[in-house]
């Protein structure tokens, strides 16, 4: 199992991907110079991979001003936490604001929503 990292580090790290990706297709693309359609398209794919990481770019900069910020008990520096569970940005020490997860093993299902019970009601009233 790889290594759990910081939420926006995963994300930010997916849109630079979404770049380099992009710049691929793109490159593909010349290798089609006789074929103007073809090239076309894989230049406009790659076009969209880099809009695309733009698009999340945005989203992460947006999630990130809202992140809660706070001071990492292990190493002393601050990082942006997002859910109920997270790892430190710098030295992925598992991180909780929750105080009913204090000292639990670290999971990520802790940020999934959990499904509330209901309880039968007596319609018959």
């Amino acid at each position: 199992m790889k290594p759990y990292k910081n939420k926006i580090n995963r994300i930010r790290t997916f849109a630079l991907s979404l770049i380099f990706i992009g710049v691929v297709i793109m490159y593909i693309g010349i290798f089609f110079r006789s074929n103007e359609i073809i090239m076309l398209i894989f230049m406009v794919l790659g076009v969209l991979a880099i809009v695309g990481s733009t698009v999340v770019y945005a989203w992460i900069g947006l999630l990130s001003t809202r992140a809660v910020q706070i001071q990492c008990p292990s190493c002393g520096r601050h990082t942006k936490m997002l859910g109920r569970v997270d790892m430190c940005g710098h030295c992925r020490e598992p991180l909780t604001l929750d105080p009913s997860l204090e000292g639990k093993e670290f999971d990520v299902s802790y940020n999934r929503p959990q499904k509330k019970t209901t309880e039968p009601t007596d319609n018959s009233k």
